[in-house]
């Protein structure tokens, strides 16, 4: 994996930066920016470079225009951002199809940020025509949104038709994920979970590099895989759950922290049950603990994992949060990503 950085882009140049835009918004104010942050360093290098910056990103899975995902308050938080970092001008264009006024802007701004990329069907179809619109608006193109690198979306294939480069963000979060595939510490333990059937696609991939794998969350009741609750001779230990399915059981809980204890290196990925839910929280924080204490080295993964840990104050505790389940598994089990394949 050697991936060229944003520090080589050529100066001055017209450069498709591609961001992880999916912040989570409750009417309309943003609850948490951190994916916004962890492109600044990105972004302050391409604009010390008097490189024109077009943003493109994505937010929810809209089915076409759905103004309720507009990306106008995410504009609105990175110029604020920036404000206090380097003075810019900039623009939010709705029309990602309007070239001219695209065009103009570019001459007039430092940064041009486009609307939604799914509110139009080619991004989410890697469509040709769409693909190579996009690829028409740079000359160079950076890519600085993980949580999407395992997605052949457009707007992610754009490194087969421009010269492209890697964000800060995007490499170090590459760099953390392969060190359990190049120096795993052994136990090494999986926890997966989540209401995501497609994770269930990744236990054989994930039972080659992995000592013991743990599944919880809506997964067990998923999968139609014959389920050992105890391990035995299998490496996958499915949870029973409470009656109701929505939570770690009471056995669950100490069957989870036993095997944590005694791992090395822990990645998990996905809440343990209906963590929403106020009743359902119990197996979650369970295990969000443990693996706190943990002495191994843990990767934490995927929305809701991450809000648990946050919430219980345990992030100074987790070496690595990763900004996305999805692509993390599709790393560990495939050893790449489309976004640089």
């Amino acid at each position: 994996m050697n991936l060229k950085t944003v520090n080589e882009v050529p100066e001055k140049s017209k450069v498709l930066l591609r961001m992880d835009l999916d912040v989570p918004m409750e009417n309309g104010v943003i609850l948490d920016s951190s994916r916004l942050t962890k492109t600044l360093p990105t972004l302050k290098v391409l604009l010390d470079k008097n490189c024109k910056v077009l943003i493109i990103g994505h937010r929810g899975r809209p089915k076409g225009v759905d103004q309720s995902l507009s990306l106008k308050p995410v504009y609105a938080e990175l110029v604020g951002m920036l404000s206090g970092i380097k003075i810019v001008n900039s623009v939010f264009i709705e029309d990602l199809l309007a070239t001219e006024t695209i065009d103009m802007a570019v001459d007039s701004n430092d940064i041009v940020f486009l609307e939604n990329l799914r509110f139009w069907q080619g991004e989410e179809d890697n469509n040709d025509n769409f693909r190579n619109y996009l690829v028409s608006l740079g000359e160079v193109y950076v890519n600085d949104a993980f949580a999407v690198a395992h997605r052949e979306h457009a707007s992610i294939m754009i490194h087969r038709q421009l010269p492209s480069y890697f964000g800060h963000s995007f490499v170090e979060e590459a760099k953390k994920i392969n060190i359990v595939l190049t120096n795993p510490r052994r136990p090494l333990l999986v926890i997966l979970g989540g209401a995501k059937e497609d994770k269930l696609d990744y236990l054989g991939g994930l039972e080659k590099i992995a000592d013991h794998i743990l599944v919880g969350g809506k997964l067990p009741r998923l999968s139609p895989l014959p389920k050992k609750h105890d391990g035995g001779e299998s490496k996958i230990i499915w949870a029973q759950l409470k009656a109701d399915g929505l939570d770690l059981s009471v056995r669950d809980i100490e069957r989870f922290k036993g095997l944590i204890a005694i791992s090395q290196m822990i990645v998990w990925a996905g809440a343990m049950g209906q963590y929403e839910v106020a009743g359902n929280q119990s197996g979650t924080e369970a295990i969000a603990l443990a693996v706190a204490a943990s002495s191994g080295y843990k990767i934490v993964a995927g929305g809701d994992t991450g809000a648990s840990i946050g919430k219980l104050g345990l992030a100074d505790k987790i070496d690595f949060i990763c900004s996305g389940g999805g692509v993390m598994l599709e790393f560990l089990t495939k050893g790449t990503l489309p976004a640089w394949e």
